[in-house]
């Protein structure tokens, strides 16, 4: 029967126990009803079976939506629905059957607010059941006029359980809480609403509590209505308030930042006030140029319309492969920095499954737009509607949207994935983080500086920006991507701050400085060549740290006297497979040749903690760093081990000449990561005998990397069974301190001249001087000229730096004495902590 209905936008027109006989039927019966009401032209009736040819109006659970072409709107005289209940279904595609024919004329975006109800409908099974059945028309017209109340559409009174709170984070409500409170209230099947003034959010909706712009210090209530509404509301107040805790903290914690980054530094500081964003230190030097905020290119998403079920499938695959991806970076970012910023992810994945987001992708594909053209529209209205409300909070949470929002898009069509661009001017660049293959790819001409807002200043991605030259600052914060682009700034890599809008006075200054620290360098390059002998006479072996044969040239033009550290993961790590045992030894080889006879310390395979490589497939740890990394790994997999080692005595049969050099002049050395035990050493060792034994190669030192304190205590037993030693104290640092060195948070107390490191350090030189044995050391510090001094003074004979740190530490040692840096060592091992320890560093390049 057809049935009256209430006034409602659009008209809503219902038949109850229709029973049209084919799919064709429902729709012309459906169009007759809107044709009647003067809803429609007749004409649009053909267009609306025009529609079914090119797409798949099923919209889910036994609900429709037929409609007309978009071409044809101009048919529409007034919006309308026309609503068929056909109890016992009709076929429609693919072997779904219809029961709610909802058919939509619609002017304007009217149609949208038609599918945010139907896509909210249809997750109520047991409602949409009793809709099937029921005789009662008004039941169906109230549910298909029902909002969750969202933004500016939704009602403005209270439901009837209710509490008022005062927003007390300081921040506002961002993502991260309002995530917490959406997961919260979607434990009940209560309906939850907040409001704030006339404005209304669904509290199951994260969009549509951030389109509030709760700040603090506003008022919002929070009421439910239905079943389990008292106990759903007491749950989601103590989320609500129990977060106050962490958001005051996190405040608190970023005034205390912001006052640190205040506070004048030991280098160059500005004279007149001017924003500055801290960050850690990655890479020297001074950098001054306009920012560049290193973001996706627009990417032109073609519109290729397909048919509606193919397209909702493939959004529906790229969704949870996105949603996929994020847990994957939530787990990741939760074991390594904690659960608050792993809330970042947390939410990023409530936005990309947002009803309202979703429901208007899937109107435009209805329309006829193609998936990724759809769910780009989406994305951008969306985002345009968070960034239109003025709050910078929230323009954030815009570009949160942006930016998942292309992570999806990716996944529905690779070839969609973004690009990065570069101006024409040299810049400093600004960047969430880089990958090493990005960081390797930089043009020293064209950017001045990097800075990065993640990522830490052992990761590989500040390694390379050191080999390039390039001033660099890590673990800046989010904050350091709503700087404009444009903007003049001062980047110094040595405190780790990025100074923005400086003036021009302070223009000038950092500009003598630099040229000052400059002429500095090139003095120091100047005499890069003579060996780092100290006033009273103590030589100290050069290297450097390089990965490849095509590396050593420069390596050698800086002042490098051998390579203190060839990094074989590299081998692993740049390409898709496994090297085998010639490609290796082709590498081994060249890197021999190119060094004529110089040292090569080649550190075995370490794989692990920070470096993982795919096509090893190595079983996921919780904890890489304390898991099976390094010998542990090599120990276990002889299929990684035995070629490695057989390349490398191939190369000495082949190359070293008979009377080679032996000790720390050794033209070959092997040594092995990870080592906490003598038998590890033995075993290693044994396996080194055997297959030098069955290769006919001659004796090469072998050494073991010292990186955990165990190592260090031991140092003395150690030293029995090796040749030398060669300190790690990146990683000695981040084990003897407790602190993942991947940390942003923690990252600034990583601090590798922590006197516990240093005490370590002089445990290891004393361990090996028993033994006869030296000790060299690889790690940051090395390439630290305040560091390198230190080290020399606690006894260590060589020191391996990245290429370009060469002339610098080399200047250092020959302007002191063995003495003073002894006595230097001392009082640095008696020091409190890493602050006090650096500020002993009395150089002309701190003052």
């Amino acid at each position: 029967m057809l049935a009256p209905t209430p006034p409602l936008t659009p008209r809503v027109l219902i038949r109850t126990a229709a029973s049209p006989s084919t799919k064709e039927a429902a729709i012309r019966e459906a169009a007759q009803l809107l044709v009647a009401a003067g809803c429609i032209d007749p004409a649009y009736e053909a267009s609306m079976l025009r529609r079914e040819e090119v797409a798949n109006t099923y919209l889910g659970h036994g609900v429709v939506i037929p409609h007309g072409m978009v071409d044809d709107r101009a048919l529409v005289r007034e919006s309308g629905l026309a609503v068929l209940q056909v109890p016992g279904g009709v076929a429609w595609h693919d072997g779904q059957d219809a029961h709610l024919v909802v058919a939509i004329a619609a002017q304007s975006d009217t149609h949208i607010t038609v599918l945010r109800r139907l896509t909210r409908l249809i997750q109520d099974e047991a409602r949409l059941e009793r809709l099937r059945t029921t005789t009662d028309a008004a039941e169906i017209a109230a549910a298909l006029a029902e909002d969750a109340a969202s933004g500016s559409a939704g009602p403005a009174a209270d439901l009837a359980q209710r509490f008022t709170w005062t927003v007390d984070y300081p921040t506002g409500l961002h993502a991260r809480p309002a995530s917490a409170w959406v997961e919260a209230a979607r434990t009940s099947p209560a309906r939850i609403q907040v409001r704030h003034g006339a404005e209304v959010a669904d509290a199951k909706n994260l969009i549509s509590l951030l389109q509030l712009g709760l700040r603090a210090g506003d008022e919002a209530v929070i009421s439910a209505e239905g079943d389990d509404a008292p106990a759903a509301l007491a749950r989601l107040k103590a989320v609500v308030t129990g977060l106050s805790a962490g958001e005051k903290a996190a405040a608190a914690r970023a005034a205390e930042a912001a006052a640190k980054a205040a506070a004048p530094v030991a280098g160059w500081n500005p004279v007149d006030a001017c924003q500055v964003i801290p960050g850690i230190g990655a890479s020297p030097g001074l950098a001054i140029g306009p920012i560049h905020v290193l973001g996706p290119t627009e990417v032109a998403v073609p519109d290729e319309p397909e048919p509606l079920t193919r397209g909702g499938d493939r959004l529906h695959a790229a969704l949870e492969s996105t949603a996929a991806q994020l847990k994957a970076l939530a787990d990741d970012t939760g074991r390594r920095l904690g659960k608050a910023d792993a809330g970042i992810f947390k939410a990023q994945a409530d936005l990309i499954a947002d009803t309202d987001l979703i429901t208007l992708a899937c109107q435009l594909m209805v329309e006829g737009h193609g998936v990724a053209f759809a769910w780009n529209q989406a994305v951008e209205r969306m985002a345009g509607q968070l960034s239109a409300l003025g709050n910078p909070v929230l323009a954030a949470r815009a570009a949160d949207l942006r930016d998942v929002g292309r992570r999806v898009l990716a996944q529905i069509d690779p070839a969609l994935r973004s690009g990065h661009a570069l101006p024409d001017e040299p810049c400093i660049l600004l960047s969430p983080d880089l990958a090493p293959s990005d960081t390797a790819g930089l043009d020293p001409a064209r950017v001045l500086g990097l800075a990065t807002a993640q990522g830490g200043p052992t990761s590989h991605t500040a390694i390379l920006a050191r080999t390039l030259g390039i001033p660099s600052v890590v673990a800046a914060g989010p904050g350091l991507l709503a700087l404009a682009a444009g903007q003049r700034a001062i980047l110094d890599g040595t405190t780790g701050r990025l100074y923005v809008d400086p003036s021009e006075r302070d223009l000038a200054s950092a500009q003598a400085w630099h040229e000052s620290l400059r002429a500095t360098q090139e003095a120091e390059a100047r005499e890069r060549g003579l060996p780092a002998r100290t006033r009273d006479g103590h030589a100290l072996a050069i290297g450097a740290n390089v990965n490849t044969p095509d590396q050593v040239p420069f390596a050698l033009s800086q002042g490098a006297e051998g390579v203190g550290l060839m990094r074989t993961e590299f081998l692993f790590l740049e390409r898709g497979d496994t090297p085998d045992e010639d490609d290796q030894y082709a590498t081994y080889r060249a890197m021999l040749e190119a060094l004529a006879g110089r040292p090569l310390i080649v550190r075995a395979l370490d794989i692990g903690g920070d470096k993982q490589v795919p096509h090893l497939a190595l079983p996921k740890e919780e904890n890489p760093f304390l898991g099976v990394r390094g010998a542990r790994l090599l120990l276990r997999r002889p299929d990684l081990m035995e070629p490695q080692l057989r390349a490398l005595y191939r190369a000495a049969k082949d190359c070293l000449p008979a009377d080679a050099p032996t000790g720390k002049d050794a033209p070959l050395s092997i040594m092995f990561p990870m080592i906490t035990s003598v038998p590890e050493v033995t075993a290693l060792r044994a396996a080194c005998e055997r297959i030098r034994t069955e290769i006919g190669a001659p004796d090469v030192p072998l050494g073991i990397m010292i990186e955990v304190p165990a190592a260090a205590i031991q140092a003395d037993a150690l030293a029995a069974h090796c040749d030398f030693f060669s300190i790690g104290t990146n990683d000695l640092t981040q084990y003897a301190l407790a602190i993942d060195r991947q940390n942003t948070e923690l990252a600034p107390e990583a601090d590798s001249l922590h006197p516990a490191v240093l005490r370590l350090v002089r445990m290891t030189c004393e361990g090996a001087a028993r033994h006869g044995r030296y000790v060299g050391v690889c790690g940051g510090i090395a390439g630290d000229p305040f560091g390198a001094g230190l080290l020399a003074g606690l006894g260590v004979h060589e020191l391996s730096m990245t290429p370009r740190d060469l002339p610098a530490v080399k200047a250092r040692l020959r302007a002191a004495s063995l003495t003073e840096l002894k006595a230097l060592a001392d009082e640095a091992c008696a020091q409190p902590d890493a602050a006090s320890v650096r500020a002993l560093d009395r150089s002309e390049a701190h003052r």
